[in-house]
């Protein structure tokens, strides 16, 4: 085999310094937390789940719902609203800042990844662009949001569609990639929030 290295050469990859935001102990033991006491909890134990990634630094709102089988790479990297729920296996992958909004739904299975690699250099950096998730989004389920994307306020991402754009508010979206289709339209009465 060739030992010259045209396109990459993982040899030379470095983590740049501070980019967990944490020491790799305290990364390690939010793992291990998150593999145990996290992901072992009852369904119903919600508020369990939302004190220990408070513990690890992540800023959650009220009555906030999220599955055990959820994971989080970085937790002091999140930031949920009030009101919202996150369904079973869903991935928050983020390297970067993923900020989801209130009143947001959040289905089976969706990865949200802030990570990339610079694959123009042949030491293959790896960065990370933020995630914005506005107010009343649903997001059902088999979605991929990737890096540096916002979804609007209001809007539909269909399951199964990759987001690798802005998508604007109050819109139905769908597609690999992901596009605004149609407004959202609402009916009926409106429920009397508490």
């Amino acid at each position: 085999m060739d030992e010259r290295r045209q396109y990459q050469d993982l040899s030379l990859f470095r983590m740049p310094a501070g980019f967990r935001g944490r020491s790799a102990v305290f990364v390690q033991i939010w793992w291990v937390v998150q593999a145990t006491f996290f992901r072992m909890s009852p369904q119903a134990l919600y508020g369990w789940r939302n004190l220990l990634l408070r513990a690890f630094g992540a800023k959650i709102g009220k009555r906030v719902r999220i599955r055990s089988t959820t994971r989080v790479t970085y937790p002091w990297k999140l930031t949920i609203g009030d009101y919202v729920w996150v369904g079973d296996d869903c991935v928050f992958y983020n390297l970067g800042e993923i900020v989801l909004g209130s009143h947001v739904a959040i289905a089976h299975d969706v990865y949200f990844c802030t990570g990339l690699h610079d694959y123009q250099r042949i030491d293959f950096p790896i960065g990370q662009k933020p995630i914005l998730i506005e107010d009343e989004v649903w997001i059902p389920n088999d979605v991929f949001i990737g890096p540096g994307v916002t979804v609007g306020k209001g809007s539909i991402v269909g399951a199964r569609s990759t987001v690798l754009n802005d998508l604007p508010g109050g819109m139905i979206c769908y597609g690999n990639p992901a596009k605004a289709i149609k407004p959202r339209e609402m009916h009926g009465q409106i429920a009397k929030a508490d």
